[in-house]
């Protein structure tokens, strides 16, 4: 697989082609097995340094970029808006440019993804999207490993997302097709995904050929589904929306009468935290459910995307089948 992404930003998997997906899911599978499973040690961060700009609160992004980098022997600084004076007494443009000069690469997560793209274009070293109001790629990738660890390939397989139009919710739009994957929909009317990564959508599909559906009806999303998905109904930053939402996703848990329209090799996945209202416990802790797994993942694959980004090393491991 001929694929250099050494200097690259990671905002959106929309930037990625087919191969460099698939390039970063290797470079995960590899790193975990060679890790976790052989023992090794692989100090390729060994002299770098990581800035982790965190503008939300986080337990997974946080917690797998700064052991993942420190387990690869690089130093990661987490930073917030208290601790720099991002937004307070110097502009965006400034830090990102300070921290060219002081770091390797920047993990910004953030309210607003136009502060990623001026990022992006003001700092000369890679930005990653660690969650913005539009996009959360790093999740995607977790749960693609998730599955394809489960399944033993993605191609053919096909997600139904029950829940908000949201940020996860366009990073699956963005590349699922890509990866051959079928995406059914169901949001309440009024919730759905961003128009213009719902014409992205429909372009990749057609492109890939793979099946796309959008609904109101969670029950059509979930028609021979082989993967449950769903996400918080109400974001950081939403929460004076909270008894408007509540009333708009009845009818939108899901449980194992949802399961019964799914495939019957179906798996759920949610990307934490996670509230009862959004699935109940016989499904958030069946044996179908790989949600710590897809935690966990999140590790392997942020790590992949330092590696991938910051180094010329290339997995030793055999490609898993995609």
């Amino acid at each position: 697989m001929n694929v250099h992404l050494k200097g690259r930003d990671l905002l959106t998997l929309q930037n990625y082609t087919a191969d460099e997906l698939k390039y970063l899911l290797w470079m995960a599978s590899d790193l975990k097995q060679r890790i976790k499973h052989k023992g090794e040690y692989l100090p390729l961060m060994q002299g770098k340094s990581l800035a982790m700009i965190f503008e939300k609160r986080s337990t997974r992004t946080r917690l797998s970029a700064e052991t993942g980098f420190a387990l690869l022997g690089g130093h990661p600084s987490f930073l917030t808006t208290q601790d720099i004076h991002l937004g307070t007494n110097e502009s965006l443009t400034d830090t990102a440019r300070v921290l060219s000069s002081m770091t390797n690469a920047i993990l910004a997560r953030v309210y607003n993804h136009n502060d990623l793209d001026l990022m992006a274009k003001e700092a000369t070293i890679p930005i990653i999207n660690g969650l913005s109001d539009l996009y959360h790629p790093l999740q995607i990738l977790a749960d693609y490993l998730t599955l394809q660890e489960h399944y033993g390939g993605l191609k053919g397989l096909t997600m139904a997302w029950i829940g908000d139009g949201n940020n996860v919710l366009h990073s699956f739009m963005a590349s699922a097709a890509k990866l051959g994957m079928h995406l059914r929909i169901a949001t309440p009317r009024g919730f759905e995904p961003d128009l213009r990564v719902t014409k992205i959508t429909e372009q990749n599909s057609k492109e890939y050929g793979t099946k796309f559906l959008l609904t109101t009806d969670p029950l059509e999303a979930a028609d021979s589904a082989n993967v449950l998905v769903t996400d918080t109904w109400i974001s950081m930053g939403q929460e004076e929306e909270k008894k408007e939402r509540l009333k708009a996703f009845q009818g939108y848990q899901i449980t194992m009468q949802t399961a019964k329209s799914a495939a019957s090799n179906w798996t759920f996945l949610h990307c934490l935290p996670r509230k009862p209202e959004e699935v109940d416990d016989e499904v958030f802790y069946s044996p179908q459910s790989l949600v710590f797994q897809e935690a966990e993942n999140r590790k392997w694959t942020i790590m992949a995307v330092m590696v991938s980004l910051l180094t010329d090393y290339s997995p030793q491991l055999q490609k898993p089948t995609f």
